[in-house]
């Protein structure tokens, strides 16, 4: 295993009140590794069946990137397809996990977000964003495909924006264009009005009647019922990509940029 594969955090708080916030990072832009991804997924479950617990804050550390997405260190090192199998089901059990979560997760972002950043952007359940977080899903351009985390993105901004992304994935969208295609609920000039209109939203919610909330979040996510099965066969299909040779070129050469 890298280092880089090895490195990265998932650590959370809960106060008084309910707000319970999640904070992953990694040392390259808060890129995910597959043992980040696993506890991140971990996490989300485990305040989820909190009772202490009414509302859930995702973000990353630092102030620049909020996610790379895939480690590209992690990706040149699969091996075989069961590997490949793994380290891909790690975006899918985290994207599974808010939707089964039965508590509303507001999400923060502060800054770019890279194929897995986004699908982790569009599986949360109302997403606040800086104007510097623009998106950008770069899978085709490494000989992959945003296959694990499309659902998720589709659901959230449509078939034609997804599309978009999918196939330009060379080009970034701005934060501007992620709201008004529904990604971003509400964007922010800094950080700082961003913080303050998320605790009003997050304080708010913790005031709400969780069942309320539970309930309404199932509405959110009808038709989805299928998508430990479609994502795990997303996962495989992505799997066998990263091991062919063209994938494994276009990775190198993307590295060394």
């Amino acid at each position: 295993m890298s280092e880089a594969a090895d490195q990265g955090h998932v650590e959370f708080t809960i106060t008084d009140t309910g707000i319970a916030t999640i904070e992953f990072g990694h040392p390259l832009s808060n890129s995910l590794p597959g043992k980040v991804l696993r506890k991140l997924a971990d996490t989300i479950t485990q305040l989820g069946g909190n009772h202490d617990v009414k509302v859930i804050l995702l973000k990353s550390s630092g102030d620049r990137a909020f996610c790379a997405g895939a480690s590209f260190d992690e990706l040149i090192s699969i091996k075989d397809l069961d590997e490949g199998r793994i380290f891909f089901s790690g975006f899918s059990s985290v994207i599974n996990a808010c939707r089964k979560c039965p508590k509303l997760i507001i999400g923060r972002v502060q800054g770019k977000a890279v194929g897995g950043g986004v699908g982790v952007a569009s599986a949360v359940d109302y997403c606040f964003a800086t104007e510097n977080a623009d998106v950008k899903l770069s899978e085709l351009a490494v000989g992959i495909g945003p296959f694990v985390v499309g659902p998720a993105v589709e659901r959230k901004i449509g078939t034609s924006a997804m599309s978009m992304l999918a196939i330009n994935a060379t080009d970034w969208r701005s934060a501007r264009w992620a709201k008004e295609n529904g990604l971003y609920a509400e964007i922010f000039e800094s950080a700082e009005e961003m913080d303050q209109r998320i605790n009003e939203l997050a304080t708010t919610l913790a005031n709400s009647n969780p069942e309320a909330m539970a309930l309404l979040k199932k509405v959110f996510w009808e038709g989805t019922e299928h998508w430990d099965e479609l994502l795990s066969e997303r996962a495989l299909l992505s799997g066998k990509l990263v091991l062919s040779d063209f994938t494994i070129n276009a990775i190198n050469k993307f590295k060394k940029k």
